[in-house]
């Protein structure tokens, strides 16, 4: 594998590139780094993530980079470039590094020094955060200078264009003396994610008095235990029966990963989607610990306990946790993040998509009986919280620290947890087990193209005569080889740690492929059509296939379906007056930025989350022939999306459908076919695309006649990009 390594302060990332030529860049770049000194050029920032196309080995990032969709942050779902800067007094080039993840090519890109971040400006609206203070501050600082100016506080607001810990206090500093108010906004799903604690203990020590007020006052973490498999299912391999002509045969896990304590970060999620049928409570809500922002906070590791007697018999396996903050010192103005169950008011309960709630996994389930008293104990960092579960206080046993858990198996580091949900589903399974048995004979030689999957092990029990798979990342060669091995499959099943458009006929032992099978998943994938991988491999592959080979999936086919949002069309919208203060630069600026490019791209979003109703009927946009080629030319279509039902339409739904065989589908976007209110049942372990639209129609204007969306959408074989333009007609002026 070729490989290069890239240094970010203390960081290092290795970064695989496409091709020779990409290399002689990557080694350029290399040697430019070791000479910054001496030509006296210092590099601004560098922003570099794992990319060998098509399966990298995930970076573990921070917990709430896994639902930033912008790919040029670090994604610990998909690994992608980011930025590459050097600069002297009075010149800048800005190299973006960019992965093609429905080709497999990696580009890297020149931008001026004019270049102002669209696209992150753009995700900025929606996205939790965007950590790289390069970036961000500068646009932002200048819109809140403009914001403050027109809003006539110009002789009362300064705007200090810095991080809070490098902000300087006197007469020559910037800021004149101490505050005596503290006013943040810190925050993330898990409360101490962005850095709370380490810029609180900052600024009690140098930025504000010794008796300030801080607004907000106090945050208050809750958490509460339950037993829930679907949950429990998205942290831990499951035993796998597939049915077959021999009886029942058992994938097993390997005892290494039923051993492991899982990724060590949280998995936030929009709970209020997860239905209580899906999980049994196992305790009351328990508040686990507080910090009062007025008085000196620590960001020191601690642990904070609470003892409790479970209110049912059952396993402990998942903490769910959110929190809660006082505004004032009286705890009259109150903001909570409880999901509805514990909630005051559920039919008051207010939207939210930066802060939602926390699942964390605890290392091993274990059995809680009704009644007996346990301890659970938060354990925190500077950064990040996870629990335990201890028969008695750690006061009282002497365990008052425990370290961080963290994966030893790879399996964590390689699936996502959608992703181990999606290798659970039985349904799923069985699916792919129908489809290969019509197509798979005794004398099958097959080749199995996707990243860390299990189909190559359904081959070889469904009773294929040689089975070949490719993985494409080091790491995920060993976790397979775990796996074949605790189910004496390693001298069974073939391993090639290879790209797959690299195979040789000396890989395959000199054998045809007369089977090539994909799921397809790629870990490099982001929206739905970047599997499309899988075509530009099967064609690569042709050469080793014999003739009359067959491919499975035989086709896809992408599907749109206009719909109408319950929430998401919030982050999207634009602010306009805010308690009384004119945001209207902000919104234009992130316009501008939607306008440079994201208002004619669909975003990812997993939509079991967020709530939706179909106002058209799901519609067949284009259909791609894996039998075939990859072909020369595009495929194009246009037409238009009918709407049926009355609402609100704020945009387009994407999603694929895999053919596996022409009797056997398996969908990545709707599970069902659409309740007559127009309800939806998403894929919950697949990201859909949401193409929004720019004047969604106002359902208070009553239907006259057909109205109907207008679509062009063109798959370019050349670079494997969808280009989509949605347009709405029959709008009344």
């Amino acid at each position: 594998m070729d490989c290069s390594f890239w240094y970010y302060f203390s960081n290092v990332i290795p970064i695989t590139l496409a091709d020779k030529n990409k290399m002689l860049i990557s080694k350029y770049f290399q040697w430019l780094w070791g000479f910054c000194s001496f030509l006296n050029v210092y590099v601004s920032h560098c922003f570099l993530v794992s990319v060998p196309s098509p399966a990298p080995t995930p970076i573990l990032g921070h917990h709430d980079l896994e639902r930033s969709v912008s790919t040029r942050c670090v994604c610990k779902e998909v690994n992608w470039p980011g930025y590459f800067s050097l600069s002297k007094p009075g010149a800048m080039k800005v190299f973006c590094g960019r992965a093609n993840p429905t080709t497999g090519s990696v580009e890297w890109l020149e931008e001026d020094e004019h270049y102002d971040y669209h696209q992150e400006i753009a995700r900025s609206s929606y996205a939790d955060m965007l950590h790289d203070k390069d970036r961000v501050f500068k646009p932002m600082a200048d819109a809140a200078v403009k914001i403050v100016e027109k809003n006539g506080f110009s002789d009362k607001i300064k705007i200090i264009n810095k991080h809070s810990t490098e902000v300087t206090v006197g007469p020559d500093g910037d800021m004149p003396c101490r505050a005596n108010i503290l006013i943040t906004e810190l925050f993330d799903t898990e409360l101490i994610g962005e850095g709370a604690l380490p810029s609180y203990e900052h600024a009690h020590k140098h930025l504000v008095q010794e008796n300030c007020e801080a607004v907000p006052h106090r945050a208050t973490i809750y958490a509460q235990l339950v037993e829930s498999r679907k949950m429990w299912s998205w942290n831990k391999l499951f035993p796998i029966c597939i049915h077959t002509s021999r009886g029942e045969q058992i994938i097993n896990p390997p005892a290494e990963l039923d051993r492991c304590p899982g990724a060590p970060s949280v998995y936030d999620i929009q709970l209020n989607q997860v239905s209580p049928a899906d999980f049994t409570v196992l305790s009351h809500v328990l508040p686990m610990f507080s910090v009062d922002f007025s008085k000196q906070v620590s960001s020191s590791a601690a642990c904070h306990s609470q003892q409790f007697e479970p209110v049912a018999s059952g396993r402990a396996q998942v903490v769910l946790s959110w929190w809660d903050i006082e505004m004032d010192p009286e705890g009259k103005i109150k903001c909570t993040m409880a999901p509805f169950w514990a909630h005051s008011d559920p039919e008051g309960l207010q939207w939210r998509d930066h802060w939602m709630q926390c699942v964390y996994f605890l290392p091993q389930e274990e059995p809680v009986s009704q009644g007996s008293a346990l301890c659970l104990v938060a354990h925190h960092d500077d950064y990040c919280v996870w629990y335990s579960l201890q028969r008695s206080s750690p006061e009282e046993n002497g365990r008052v620290a425990q370290m961080r858990p963290v994966c030893d198996c790879q399996a964590h580091l390689l699936w996502t947890r959608p992703r181990f949900g999606e290798i659970n589903d039985p349904d799923r399974t069985e699916q792919y087990v129908q489809a290969l048995g019509t197509v798979l004979t005794p004398d099958s030689v097959c080749l199995c193209v996707s990243d860390g999957s299990l189909l190559s092990m359904l081959a070889h029990h469904l009773g294929a005569q040689k089975v070949f798979t490719v993985e494409s990342s080091a790491a995920s060669q060993r976790l397979m080889k775990k796996i074949f091995q605790a189910n004496h499959l390693e001298d069974k099943i073939t391993i090639v740690e290879k790209r797959p458009e690299l195979l040789t006929s000396e890989d395959l032992e000199g054998r045809m492929v007369s089977l090539l099978l994909a799921e397809p998943f790629f870990t490099t994938s982001l929206l739905p059509w970047h599997n499309l991988y899988f075509w530009y491999v099967r064609t690569a592959l042709d050469q080793h296939m014999e003739p009359g080979a067959v491919v499975m999936p035989q086709a896809a086919s992408l599907y749109a379906m206009v719909v109408e949002f319950r929430d998401l069309w919030r982050i999207r919208s634009p602010c306009g007056d805010c308690e009384g203060f004119d945001v209207h630069i902000m919104d234009d600026m992130i316009q501008r930025a939607l306008d440079f490019r994201e208002s004619k791209e669909a975003e990812p979003h997993p939509l079991w989350e967020y709530p939706c109703r179909s106002l058209s009927p799901a519609q067949r946009i284009l259909t791609f022939d894996f039998q075939q080629p990859v072909p020369q030319q595009p495929l194009r279509a246009e037409g238009y999306l009918e709407l049926q039902r009355p609402g609100r339409s704020h945009g387009a739904v994407l999603w694929m459908e895999y053919h596996l065989t022409p009797e056997h589908t398996v969908s990545t976007g709707l599970l069902r076919p659409v309740e007559d209110q127009g309800d939806c049942q998403w894929n919950p372990h697949c990201k859909q695309a949401v193409y929004f639209f720019r004047t969604p129609l106002d359902p208070k204007v009553p239907l006259q006649g057909p109205q109907m969306v207008h679509y062009t959408v063109e798959f370019v074989p050349h670079t494997g990009d969808v280009i989509m333009e949605f347009g709405l007609l029959g709008v009344p002026d």
